[in-house]
């Protein structure tokens, strides 16, 4: 079984909703949309989740993930993440993320909320863009980038939300 169908069975079982199901695991509707259909709509390939999102899938399910990895049959692609336990967490940034943080160091505190605020922001728009992706996979047609590119087109034009 994929995590999709393990999900999707765990759902009927308990006769609970996408958000339901994504609240217990603290991840979005979309991303677990997502792996019910075993597909990214961004790239239409099979989703690979990490072995922490399987870890929160795990927690919301109320099982350990030993035991929900156990459930995963050959179909499954997994994204393992290297920790080294001996080595203190040092948090590792992109080059990008290092040049943001230098810029908003520089910035007064009232800027830095600004930045914030903006930052959560287009955060929140990043999710309803999955979220409205993963709400158009289907599983019976096969999605093209013309498609998914309508769909960010409808999500991105300001004119349609007022």
């Amino acid at each position: 079984m994929t995590l999709g169908d393990i999900i999707k069975n765990y759902r009927e079982r308990n006769n609970i909703t996408i958000g339901e199901f994504a609240s217990a695991c603290s991840l979005s509707k979309g991303y677990i949309s997502m792996l019910e259909n075993n597909i990214n709509p961004r790239n239409n390939r099979p989703i690979s989740p990490t072995l922490p999102s399987m870890a929160k899938v795990a927690s919301g399910m109320g099982i350990e993930l030993d035991a929900l990895l156990k459930m995963l049959d050959g179909k499954q692609s997994v994204q393992l993440i290297e920790n080294d336990i001996d080595s203190p967490q040092t948090p590792v940034y992109s080059t990008q993320c290092k040049e943001i943080i230098e810029v908003c160091e520089q910035l007064t505190p009232h800027n830095q909320r600004k930045v914030f605020t903006y930052s959560k922001n287009l955060l929140s728009t990043q999710q309803m863009e999955e979220d409205l992706l993963a709400a158009h996979v289907r599983t019976d047609v096969e999605q093209t980038p013309e498609g998914v590119q309508h769909d960010l087109d409808i999500m991105n034009d300001d004119s349609q939300w007022e």
